[in-house]
């Protein structure tokens, strides 16, 4: 018979005691809109709950949230982060709807959930008496999604990067993922202009809509390696005055993504080429980058990532070790060592019937906490 590994339940009934509280917070959460670069509101909300816990809190000019759990300083430091803002624009209606075990709301596992269970965490340490060798960093970081370009857990990085042993991102899906590799990304912008006219009378005059979409057409053949997995994507197109106008501009927004920092530069350059190559006559043609997020990996050996999978191995959890884009990203880059994990299972991320399960989160909480505790015997530099 396998032996069975007791950490679990060393953590299971203080868990067990403050699900209630974390699925409640993480419903109240869901509630404020937190847009990128609109996450005020929440982060306010969410300072407010760490002081009522007794903890050093502080909100930076950017909106991240800091709260320091003091350790006994004999280690470095572990920052646990989950982002606050949502891929959902100001004015979405948000309701959140509980029943079946589950919670459905937009924004709720990605990440009201992750935001909750961080301070979670906190109660669970607190309730638990454990005294960590160095300081446990709570992090409630802006710019996660779509265009905040990772702004908030760069600006975390930047500033505590001299005293941080490791960095666990917080997820509110996909319980046992370890991401231990970050998927890197380019996001342009390409503005296409040109003299324009009536479309009866200045037929003939170059359009900015027909260049844009020869652009696109000579980007949509171009051919991507399979290994290292790379892609792009023309996501939002725009431009024009009116039917019977030629149109004198027009632009196209790009994502591009792969998990080789050489081979993302590579596509970054023939895109540029394709663009340059529609810059004839008076049609003019421009990119500015909207966003870039860094590849890297640490290697599936390395202790953060060994800790992560032996605490899912720990509660009968097999891991997936894989590869994405999150907030593990920025340290991995900066050769601290991190990971991404997940708390529950659910469904429809980034719409607006969002939903999770409830009962997964108890074994999603004791996991976090089996990484704090193995800070940094097991998870440091």
């Amino acid at each position: 018979m396998p032996h069975r590994d007791p950490r679990p339940d060393r953590w299971r009934p203080v868990v067990k005691s403050l699900l209630p509280q974390v699925v409640n917070l993480t419903e109240r959460i869901c509630l404020i809109p937190a847009p990128s670069y609109a996450e005020s509101e929440r982060a306010r909300f969410v300072a407010g709950e760490f002081e009522r816990r007794g903890l050093a809190v502080e909100v930076d000019e950017i909106g991240n949230v800091y709260a320091r759990r003091r350790g006994r300083g004999e280690a470095s430091t572990l920052m646990v982060a989950a982002h606050t803002d949502t891929v959902f624009p100001a004015g979405t209606e948000i309701r959140v709807r509980r029943g079946d075990g589950r919670l459905t709301g937009p924004g709720i596992g990605d990440n009201s959930l992750g935001v909750a269970a961080i301070l979670g965490v906190a109660d669970a340490v607190a309730a638990s008496g454990l005294q960590t060798p160095g300081d446990l960093l709570l992090v409630a970081n802006v710019g996660e999604e779509g265009l905040g370009n990772l702004r908030g857990i760069r600006a975390a990085v930047d500033r505590f990067e001299a005293e941080i042993g490791a960095v666990v991102a917080v997820e509110g899906h996909d319980l046992g993922r370890v991401t231990h590799g970050g998927v890197g990304s380019r996001r342009v912008k390409v503005t296409v202009t040109g003299p324009g006219g009536h479309s009866w009378g200045a037929f003939g005059e170059p359009s900015a809509i027909h260049e844009l979409g020869f652009i696109i057409a000579d980007i949509a053949r171009m051919r991507m390696p399979a290994e290292p997995k790379t892609t792009f994507n023309v996501g939002m197109v725009e431009g024009g005055v009116s039917v019977n106008t030629i149109a004198p501009n027009a632009s196209a927004i790009i994502d591009m993504r792969s998990v080789s920092a050489d081979v993302l530069g590579t596509l970054a350059r023939d895109v540029e080429r394709i663009v340059e190559s529609r810059r004839i006559g008076s049609v003019s043609t421009r990119i500015d980058v909207l966003g870039e997020r860094p590849a890297g990996e640490i290697p599936v050996t390395a202790p953060v990532v060994r800790a992560a999978v032996s605490a899912l191995a720990a509660l009968g959890i097999d891991a997936h070790l894989n590869v994405s884009s999150t907030d593990a990203n920025i340290p991995i880059a900066r050769g601290i060592p991190a990971v991404c994990v997940g708390l529950t299972h659910g469904s429809g991320a980034h719409r607006i019937d969002e939903t999770i399960e409830l009962a997964p989160i108890e074994d999603g909480l004791i996991q976090l906490a089996l990484l704090v505790e193995a800070f940094p015997v097991d998870a440091g530099r």
